[in-house]
């Protein structure tokens, strides 16, 4: 998992970084170049003007005819002149020709003496003139326009350079020479070079700075992961012991802490589901036993017949054993596979409640509770389903009547708030402990593990009545002080009371 998550960080941290060095090393090279190009133009473009006009003006007053004769007689004159003009411009290379090309004087930077010899005039001997294609183009242009090019001019360099030419015409407008100023690249080239370099080896180190980084993330990251998948192995093979590490406060250690509080979870419902099977084992192996013991003994004539009828009373409350746990089971099993509809109609809960009180008065009378039903009126209609609710309410009453201490207070209470009705039900005794509390309304769950105040519950009894409330899209609350008192209540669905054939209904 490590390896995995690693590499792809890093693939996509790499990624990134050079299709970002690759930009910006072209954005920057461009914008660099647009730059120079603009700035050699600018100053190359003076720098003829300035030229061409001196030489134009000095040539008109020397008198002469010819512009060939006057670049021979004045080329001494003028090297120092044309030095002169572009002296605080470095790089600069300055052609002077003729009509026809040719080169008779060169000036400007220590560049010039590549092409002429110290004085940077042009010996007799040699021919230094430009392309063809070069005079045609400058025969075509007004005495105001220049050729602006970065080239090497038809071969006439060996490298590119950043060109600028403007011709000198004569009065009757013939081409009678022209004014050509020139500087290299070579500078720019070393200096994207340079910058490139720098962008490239500041990349390297950044990407070695993340692999390290994104080493140490990724492992933070994977660990709890790898923690995780292998606790999940663990769960997998039913050990719910295994906890991982809660390390931080970002996203990674509440995931963690959920999956810790699903291991929690999941313990506790194995270990329900491990009770409740030890329960259900004992709660059918024990009736059984008892009844296929008694029936044994009643075949082999071994109890006396005057205590026949007695131990026949037994076996069949050990059958209503019997049926109540595979009633609820049965119950369950239809709850939870949606089988079980519920038909929601009006119904007198207070009437509910009372019935269910009479029903119970001999185990009231009993342990001798003070038993109180309190209610807004003597009649509060509801809209439930008859019997799940009496299931519930049964539900209730009886596990408060048999978690009573003697004596004790028995309320069962019904109140309208908020256009619900709040049926509770109140007991004077153990209660619940903190501890049990969360957990009361779960599958399976019995609070008397010792099962000595309950042997015949079967510990889906609350588990149910919260379905069968939460089908009625209600809620079921428990309140408690443990070692004091206990409070379970439910809300439903306020109802106008039905309409009888003698007059109108109540609410």
């Amino acid at each position: 998992m490590f390896r995995s998550v690693f590499v792809k960080y890093i693939s996509a941290f790499m990624l990134i970084n050079i299709i970002s060095i690759l930009l910006s090393t072209t954005i920057i090279t461009t914008l660099v170049n647009i730059y120079d190009e603009n700035n050699k133009t600018r100053t190359l473009g003076n720098i003829v003007y300035t030229v061409s006009d001196y030489i134009v003006t000095d040539y008109w007053s020397s008198g002469k005819t010819s512009f060939s004769d006057y670049l021979n007689n004045s080329v001494v004159l003028l090297k120092p002149v044309l030095d002169a003009m572009v002296a605080s411009v470095d790089d600069v290379v300055l052609f002077i020709s003729d009509g026809e090309g040719a080169v008779k004087l060169v000036g400007g930077s220590e560049k010039s003496r590549d092409y002429t010899g110290e004085d940077g005039i042009i010996d007799e001997g040699d021919d230094v003139r430009y392309p063809d294609g070069i005079v045609e183009q400058l025969e075509k242009l007004t005495g105001s326009e220049k050729i602006s090019v970065n080239s090497t001019l038809d071969g006439f360099f060996e490298e590119k350079h950043r060109i600028c030419i403007r011709p000198i015409f004569a009065v009757d407008g013939r081409l009678v020479g022209s004014v050509m100023a020139t500087t290299s690249n070579t500078d720019m080239d070393e200096l994207l070079e340079s910058m490139i370099r720098t962008m490239v080896m500041s990349s390297l180190w950044l990407m070695l700075a993340a692999l390290i980084a994104v080493y140490f993330i990724t492992e933070r990251l994977v660990s709890p992961l790898r923690s995780m998948s292998m606790a999940a192995r663990e769960f997998a093979g039913g050990n719910f012991d295994v906890r991982v590490p809660e390390n931080g406060n970002d996203e990674v250690a509440e995931l963690a802490v959920a999956f810790n509080n699903m291991a929690s979870t999941l313990q506790h419902s194995e270990d329900t589901r491990r009770l409740f099977l030890a329960n259900i084992s004992h709660d059918l192996r024990t009736p059984m036993t008892t009844i296929s013991g008694f029936i044994d003994m009643i075949l082999q004539g071994t109890i006396p017949k005057e205590k026949v009828p007695h131990y026949l009373e037994v076996i069949r409350s050990e059958i209503l054993r019997l049926s109540r746990l595979v009633s609820s089971l049965l119950d369950l099993t239809k709850i939870e596979a949606g089988e079980r509809k519920f038909n929601k109609v009006p119904m007198d809960i207070c009437e509910m409640g009372r019935q269910i009180i009479i029903a119970s008065e001999k185990r009231l009378e009993e342990k001798q509770l003070d038993v109180q039903f309190d209610a807004d009126r003597d009649n509060m209609y509801v809209n439930a389903d008859v019997d799940a609710i009496h299931q519930v309410l049964y539900n209730l009453c009886d596990n408060a009547i048999k978690f009573s201490k003697p004596g004790g207070k028995y309320i069962l209470s019904i109140h309208e708030t908020g256009g619900k009705i709040t049926v509770s039900v109140f007991n004077e005794g153990d209660g619940i402990s903190p501890e049990d509390l969360p957990y009361v309304f779960d599958r399976f769950y019995k609070s008397d593990k010792s099962r000595g105040l309950d042997k015949t519950g079967t510990g889906l009894g609350l588990y149910i009545s919260r379905i069968i409330i939460e089908a009625h899209d209600e809620q079921i609350r428990v309140e408690s002080e443990y070692g004091q008192w206990c409070r379970f209540s439910f809300s439903l669905p306020k109802a106008s009371a039905p309409r009888t054939k003698g007059g109108e209904g109540e609410s």
